[in-house]
């Protein structure tokens, strides 16, 4: 099967070279100085949110994904991420890329100013110039996948996200990332998708997390998200006791007619099985 995130990494890296001749990063560094300093921006700390969530869940907005092509065409970001917040979601994942998940940063533009909960710009951030973006249109938080980087981008990175005060849930999906484990990441997100084959197995969050605690000996791991494949409360409660606190879910509702009337039920059987 032909390397989907490759594909993905080369399109995004001319997609950024494009965008940079229109504005320089320069421009883009200026703009986020100014929201900085007026503190245009009031960030939300998705990392607090989650840990003092009775659900821990992380409402996903995607229209598309490259192994299932359309999933919801018609969303609406001014309906759904409001929906997502009203039914009880810790915080928002938002999807920007628009060529293979039909995203945009518009989206979160057009989110902001609608919901109270901390917002993650999801997509593939192999440059600066993402994060600033992220930080101009209202993100709180940005993902950082270890296959997309070398351990010194992703450090440089997470260093650069919280200059711009971007929280930093950095995504690992095999025990060859463990590596990328350090203290400056504020939450550690397991992906339980492979994004070479965007082949799915939610156990691949328990094999991860036994080994983090193996590997920290002891010592306070940092926040645990599960993301992808999450599709039943019983799982969520499973990854609870396995040391998760954060569940980032978005099939599972963008699927369904009303999202937010999906995850208001989900949560209503998720603490049954808990009560």
């Amino acid at each position: 099967m032909k390397d989907i995130l490759s594909e993905i990494i080369a399109h995004k890296q001319t997609e950024i070279e494009l965008q940079k001749q229109t504005v320089s990063l320069e421009q883009l560094r200026e703009q986020a100085g100014i929201i900085i300093r007026e503190n245009v921006a009031h960030r939300r700390s998705m990392k607090q949110a989650l840990a003092a969530s009775s659900t821990g869940i992380i409402s996903e907005f995607k229209r598309r994904s490259p192994s299932k092509g359309w999933i919801n065409e018609a969303a609406r970001a001014e309906e759904i991420p409001a929906s997502y917040e009203a039914a009880g979601a810790a915080a928002l994942s938002i999807l920007t890329d628009e060529k293979f998940f039909g995203g945009t940063l518009r989206d979160i533009r057009t989110v902001r100013p609608l919901v109270h909960i901390p917002i993650l710009r999801k997509d593939f951030i192999i440059d600066e110039y993402q994060l600033l973006q992220a930080c101009i249109v209202g993100a709180d938080a940005v993902l950082l996948i270890a296959a997309c980087l070398s351990p010194e981008q992703c450090s440089t990175l997470t260093t650069q996200a919280h200059e711009l005060g971007l929280e930093v849930l950095l995504e690992i999906h095999s025990p060859s990332e463990l590596s990328y484990i350090n203290k400056e990441a504020d939450m550690v997100g397991v992906n339980n998708r492979n994004l070479g084959s965007f082949v799915t197995d939610v156990e691949n969050s328990f094999r991860i997390a036994r080994q983090l605690r193996e590997a920290t000996h002891g010592a306070v791991s940092p926040l645990l998200v599960s993301e992808s494949g999450i599709s039943d409360p019983e799982t969520i409660c499973r990854l609870r006791a396995a040391g998760f606190r954060g569940f980032l879910i978005g099939e599972t509702f963008m699927k369904t007619g009303h999202p937010g009337e999906t995850l208001k039920e989900f949560i209503r059987d998720s603490l049954s099985i808990d009560n």
